[in-house]
């Protein structure tokens, strides 16, 4: 597998969740709003309300996160996306480094 380059995040429950090589620092603040909203949403709408991560951003990481499985196109609602159970999973800490990193 090589070097992979690993960090672990804690969120304000005290769950770690891996920071894999291929993800930024804003990939969970970008998952936690969706889960919290729990609708599908475009860029434009997530860049808006999440302070400190701008919108280009947001536009760049949520098609990345949606090639990982962590988010969802919406068919038929252009630039949509949505959590998926896997993101879900991720957030709660329950995903392993491996299983991310090797996912593509």
């Amino acid at each position: 597998m090589g070097d992979m380059q690993l960090w672990q995040l804690r969120n304000q429950s005290g769950v770690m969740r891996p920071l894999v090589s291929w993800m930024t620092k804003s990939d969970p603040a970008i998952l936690e709003f969706f889960e919290e909203q729990d609708i599908a949403m475009p860029p434009a709408v997530v860049s808006f309300n999440i302070q400190g991560v701008s919108h280009p951003t947001v536009k760049r990481r949520m098609p990345e996160l949606a090639n990982h499985r962590l988010l969802e196109k919406v068919e038929g609602k252009r630039g949509y996306y949505r959590i998926t159970e896997r993101g879900r999973q991720y957030l709660a800490g329950e995903l392993d480094a491996s299983e991310l990193e090797d996912d593509v």
